[in-house]
């Protein structure tokens, strides 16, 4: 189907992202995405006082965060915007697009921002309190760490998810690295020629503001953190779990950042974009959800239920880009959709530049549709895991509006 909704073109944005406990550690989340989608906007002459609705995704908890969206409106100047606060994990980032969709397919809204952010570094530490505890004592969780190492469902950490889709599919650590030198190899193209890729939508060099956004702190030339693989290095490398195939070389690193687009209506969207000649169109979403500790085998089934809402073949897709947690993933999911894995994910993915979960997806999108525009036009699918063994899938087009 076609959404009313369309995404202007260049409408959209991304801070570099940092490593844990990195630039952006002592930043809320929520007031520094503001800060930036406030700066982005004004560079794209886009009036906050316009905007009629919003999506804030986020899924690690800051301070005053209860206050979600009317927070984030309320700073960006747009004080008399409402809207949700959303976290599906490591899917939040196409929940908040689907959100946002659907508010304009019903007439609710015509111009809506949607932002998405997280700050992994200094997660917090929360506390239960139980009176009937033993002594009236409550129980707590590391918000951030605690879930990585527990699904309460099954009490296995994230990478048994990844161990158990490798030894059912025989994906040896071999052919893990191999994938993970391509995707390093795909991201040097994106930082090529001064990073003149990732300009198209990021603002570089990034000046890192301070806690109470006064002054400049730093200021980082791309992303950062990143580690540059080779064959040698990987090689040296062991797997996190005894007698396993997952090392950390072919994981990704949990990050710090933010991205954020406007979504609108077809007239608002050629008036919003900076070429209005093309056009961005969304065509489908997908959910689904994998067996128990498969956690990657999640993205097939939502893939191709995003495809079947766009009326599409997979061999009708021009780019696809993922959120790779592990390499396990990018490996199965091409093997289910019969496609070429060193395909997938040029210019970049969650796998090299990190995640900071709430805004990895956006960032991807993004890059997406550049890819696409670069390309002339054409099909576009992301697709990305997340905690609970589920995933999202959304298939975006764009094309010359002519």
């Amino acid at each position: 189907m076609n959404f009313k909704a369309e995404i202007p073109y260049g409408a959209y944005w991304s801070t570099p992202f940092s490593r844990w406990q990195g630039s952006f550690a002592g930043l809320n989340s929520v007031e520094f995405a503001a800060h930036v989608t406030k700066a982005e906007m004004a560079k794209r002459n886009i009036d906050p006082k316009e905007i009629d609705y919003g999506v804030l995704g986020m899924s690690v908890i800051q301070n005053h965060s209860f206050y979600g969206l009317p927070w984030f409106t309320g700073l960006i100047g747009a004080e008399k915007v409402g809207g949700p606060t959303l976290a599906q994990a490591c899917a939040t980032s196409v929940r908040c697009l689907l959100a946002g969709a659907q508010e304009i397919e019903v007439g609710m809204a015509t111009n809506t921002i949607v932002a998405t952010c997280d700050r992994l570094s200094n997660g917090p530490h929360v506390y239960y309190p139980n009176p009937c505890g033993p002594g009236g004592t409550g129980v707590s969780e590391d918000w951030v760490l605690g879930n990585f190492s527990c699904d309460p469902l099954g009490g296995h950490a994230m990478v048994t998810t990844a161990e158990n889709v490798a030894k059912k599919h025989g994906i040896g650590m071999e052919r893990q690295h191999e994938l993970v030198l391509r995707r390093t190899e795909q991201y040097q193209d994106a930082i090529a020629d001064d990073h003149a890729f990732q300009k198209r939508y990021m603002t570089l060099p990034f000046d890192v503001p301070d806690a109470r956004y006064r002054k400049t702190v730093t200021t980082m030339q791309g992303d950062e953190g990143i580690t540059f693989s080779t064959a040698e290095g990987l090689a040296g490398l062991r797997p996190v779990l005894e007698g396993g195939t997952v090392s950390y070389g072919a994981q990704t690193h949990p990050a710090d950042g933010n991205a954020g687009m406007m979504m609108t209506n077809a007239d608002k969207a050629k008036e919003m974009s900076s070429n209005p000649n093309i056009r961005v169109e969304i065509l489908g979403f997908g959910l689904d959800r994998a067996e128990l500790a498969y956690m990657p085998e999640a993205t097939i089934p939502a893939a191709r239920r995003a495809l079947d809402a766009a009326g599409l073949k997979i061999d009708e897709i021009d780019a696809i880009k993922s959120h790779n947690p592990f390499a396990v993933n990018d490996i199965i999911f091409a093997e289910a959709m019969g496609i070429d894995a060193n395909k997938m994910n040029n210019y970049g993915c969650s796998l090299i530049w990190g995640h900071p979960q709430g805004a990895t997806g956006m960032r991807a999108v993004i890059e997406m549709i550049e890819e696409l525009a670069l390309r002339g036009g054409g099909y576009g699918l992301f697709e990305g895991c997340a905690a609970g063994d589920t995933a999202m899938a959304v298939v975006l087009k764009v094309s010359d509006r002519k």
